[in-house]
């Protein structure tokens, strides 16, 4: 089993006035490539068996109480929402792209967003959408192929379902896509030492009991490669940030137990099928004695990419041309002197 997104749906297909939901033709991305709905980027990786992971979140979603494991998501919703309301503007059309149960909107209020458009992969997870105050519109639909015109929304958000795409660059890209001139995108993405404790006593376990290991988290985005990203797909005035959420759990199956019901189980292509007995109860002691707390507790670490975009307009600041500075970086070291005498 391995582990990692949060994601879900309510399958109401709603277009509304204005806001077309079918584009099929051929779409011009941000970076110039054209590429046709339902086509990949070229040289785009297959990691992930997208199927399966809709099949892991439809599954988590029907559990008689998802809101058990709910926590996670609900807290870097929050953030990504807190966010929202730095900027000191309204958003008449806003998306949020691999919404899951709808994480964002609830921390959201109607005075801040007009109008909420939700996609996700999952039906089951948009069908058991959160409550919230803003008129909402699900959408079934792919991270990778967004089925909206561009420079339509005014914000979109994502937090916790970019890990799983197979094609990132062209994630973004679409985002940027359907973002209008002077919009903005906030997202929150798992970065590369999340479940570092996990994943190093299951490699270690596997190793001494099976001669070897296989990938069992599945992997990340380095933060260095994500301002590029974005960079690369449009974006500019851009700020990425980290921090890391610690939670502690009574063992190892308990997590695992937690991640399944995130539908956050690994869905990479190269993943083992299964993991034998005792190599599952050796990672659980590898574990307790490497990391455990002193209440007996083992704790995991969620390691979160925070990350702000916005699409170029005209009225946005922009740097001075080279060389038209009149004062030099060596006079300012000259400015107490200055005052100073300024005083006297």
């Amino acid at each position: 089993m391995a582990l990692l997104t949060p994601l879900r749906f309510s399958w109401r297909q709603l277009p509304a006035a204005g806001v077309p939901v079918k584009n099929f033709g051929l779409r011009t991305v941000a970076s110039g490539a054209s590429f046709p709905s339902g086509g990949g980027s070229p040289k785009a990786f297959n990691i992930f068996d997208r199927d399966l992971k809709r099949k892991q979140k439809n599954w988590a979603a029907r559990q008689p109480e998802p809101m058990k494991f709910d926590y996670l998501k609900e807290e870097v919703g929050s953030r990504i929402a807190d966010r929202v309301y730095d900027i000191a503007r309204d958003f008449r059309l806003a998306l949020d792209v691999g919404c899951g149960r709808g994480y964002i909107a609830e921390h959201l209020n109607k005075e801040t967003v007009g109008k909420f458009f939700q996609t996700d992969i999952a039906e089951n997870a948009l069908k058991n959408a959160l409550e919230t105050e803003i008129p909402t519109v699900s959408v079934l639909a792919d991270e990778e192929f967004l089925p909206f015109r561009e420079n339509t929304f005014d914000l979109v958000v994502s937090s916790l379902s970019l890990h799983w795409v197979n094609d990132l660059p062209r994630a973004l890209e679409q985002i940027h896509y359907v973002l209008k001139p002077d919009g903005v995108f906030i997202g929150a993405m798992f970065g590369g030492d999340t479940l570092f404790e996990l994943r190093c006593s299951l490699q270690l376990a596997e190793t001494e009991r099976e001669g070897g290991f296989s990938p069992h988290v599945s992997p990340f985005t380095a933060v260095n490669d994500l301002g590029h990203l974005l960079g690369r797909a449009g974006f500019n005035t851009l700020t990425v940030d980290t921090d890391e959420i610690q939670v502690n759990y009574p063992g190892m199956f308990e997590l695992m137990e937690d991640l399944q019901g995130m539908g956050e189980s690994n869905c990479a292509w190269n993943r083992k099928a299964l993991l034998h007995r005792d190599t599952m109860l050796a990672a659980a002691a590898v574990y307790q004695e490497m990391y455990r707390n002193e209440d007996g507790s083992v704790p995991a670490t969620y390691q979160i990419y925070y990350m702000i975009g916005w699409k170029y307009h005209d009225s946005q600041a922009r740097p001075a041309e080279r060389g038209s500075a009149t004062v030099s970086f060596g006079e300012l070291g000259k400015i107490n002197d200055l005052m100073s005498q300024g005083k006297k």
